[in-house]
């Protein structure tokens, strides 16, 4: 289990969407990244939310749908 953290450089906080590693993972990732580009927006994959406190505040997402969409309207 890991999680896909999604942060808009210049704010405070971040998208969290609970997952796994793995291909799928990774092919998401590029996905989000061809929509949103490197310039804004930072994807990182972590181990567990409490070891990072500087992606908090954390807002949860159930789906990777969801998380896609408000990635997209950062």
């Amino acid at each position: 289990m890991c999680y896909l953290i999604a942060k808009r450089f210049d704010k405070t906080g971040c998208l969290a969407l609970q997952t796994t590693h793995g291909q799928h993972l990774a092919d998401f990732k590029k996905k989000l990244i061809q929509k949103v580009g490197y310039d804004t927006i930072q994807l990182v994959t972590i181990s567990r939310p409490s070891a990072y406190g500087e992606y908090e505040p954390y807002h949860f997402v159930d789906t990777e749908a969801e998380f896609e969409q408000e990635v997209i309207k950062m």
